[in-house]
């Protein structure tokens, strides 16, 4: 079987759309010059930057001059993060998240505390959402930011932006807010003034454009301090030199995705929907981790099945050319039980029996149907040889 025949990973990363591809050509073949000026080529790539600005500006309501092209969402966040810290260490030391955001803003967290800041990690509900009352019981004259991920990248979670925003503007002094969109763009509508956001990061290639490119955008009169040192060629914050090809595929990319995104974002619901349905219709003991309906990201549908091993089911379903996730990986790349579904109250038998599918565009209801059916299988072989299952039914 062809491997990734039926693709649901699209967390990870998504196939390029063929428009993304070809509206890279050009800038391989032909226009492969940087921003400039004085001369042609380079009067002409920086008027086709600005247009590709535009269009991730756009997609956010935000400003084009608002946009920072970056290799990654990661580095996006890297720069706001340390930025951010930096900037207004003079005003405070203190930085909240949670206990369930995203890995890059774990590590900088952790960073960021070895250079003496204090971190905040505020708890989740059983659902994923992180408890506002804690959040508004840590703010303190010091507090100068919070980092947060809209879509939790385990299990969907949208997480209350707006709501998080209303407590910070409830603090005498001002508060930055940076957040992680990886899971959220190009999935759903996002609006930096109605989110309340000072600093977020996207990505590119979750939404069917090029790997090695993503966007940070930066509000308006929000300083950062410097993280990458070096000489301006696209960017002032990230210096040196960025692929211009892969900026006019995330600008396609964009287009397509954002050409009717409560289209999009209802397609993907109705496929997620379908997959829940169909699992919870012919698998027996399973369960859905994390919210359901509108609470949850359209793309994510991520489920603990009892008495087997996620990884032995994602080899199996390898094997018939289908690709997914196994949660208790998602993070360690190893065997460790995933750390989202430990701290919304799971254990470690439901931690390693968790499967994450993340749904796309492109992905159809037959290949759900072919998913299901060989899922069906392979879990009915598992329990057969699972000591804990057989135990359980001779009770």
């Amino acid at each position: 079987m062809k491997p990734g025949q039926i693709y649901m990973d699209n967390c990870i990363t998504s196939r390029p759309a063929p428009e993304v591809l070809e509206a890279m050509r050009p800038y391989w073949e032909e226009k492969f010059w940087y921003p400039g000026s004085f001369v042609s080529t380079g009067e002409a790539i920086n008027t086709e930057l600005n247009s590709f600005k535009a269009v991730i500006a756009n997609s956010l309501g935000a400003a084009p001059d608002e946009i920072h092209f970056t290799s990654g969402g990661t580095l996006a966040n890297n720069i706001a993060i340390k930025g951010l810290a930096q900037a207004n260490a003079k005003n405070g030391k203190h930085i909240i998240c949670s206990v369930v955001d995203y890995p890059d803003i774990l590590t900088n967290a952790a960073y960021l505390e070895n250079l003496g800041f204090e971190l905040s990690y505020l708890s989740a509900d059983s659902e994923g959402f992180i408890n506002l009352s804690e959040l508004k019981a840590s703010l303190r004259k010091d507090t100068i930011m919070v980092m947060t991920t809209i879509v939790n990248h385990v299990i969907g979670t949208i997480q209350p932006i707006a709501e998080i925003r209303q407590i910070l503007d409830s603090a005498d002094h001002n508060i930055y807010l940076h957040a992680d969109a990886g899971q959220a763009y190009g999935k759903m509508p996002l609006n930096v003034d109605e989110l309340g956001v000072d600093t977020m990061s996207v990505s590119a290639h979750k939404i069917h454009g090029p790997q090695g490119i993503g966007a940070l955008y930066v509000r308006k009169g929000t300083k950062l301090g410097q993280s990458i040192h070096g000489v301006k060629r696209v960017d002032n914050l990230q210096t040196g030199g960025l692929n211009i090809a892969l900026i006019a595929g995330f600008a396609k990319a964009v287009e397509l995705s954002f050409a009717n995104i409560k289209q999009t974002e209802a397609a993907l619901r109705e496929l997620s929907d379908y997959l829940i349905e169909k699992m919870e219709a012919t698998i027996p003991q399973i369960e859905l981790n994390g919210p359901r309906g509108a609470k949850r990201a359209p793309h994510n549908v991520n489920i603990s099945i009892d008495y087997i091993e996620g990884e032995a089911i994602t080899m199996m379903l390898d094997m018939y050319g289908i690709t997914v996730a196994t949660g208790s990986a998602c993070a360690s790349q190893g065997l460790q039980a995933n750390y989202v579904l430990m701290a919304i109250g799971k254990n470690h038998v439901q931690s390693h029996g968790s499967m994450k599918f993340t749904l796309s565009r492109y992905n159809t209801k037959a290949e759900i149907d072919e998913l299901v059916s060989r899922l069906a299988e392979i879990s009915a072989e598992l329990r057969k040889r699972s000591p804990l299952y057989n135990a359980l039914q001779e009770k």
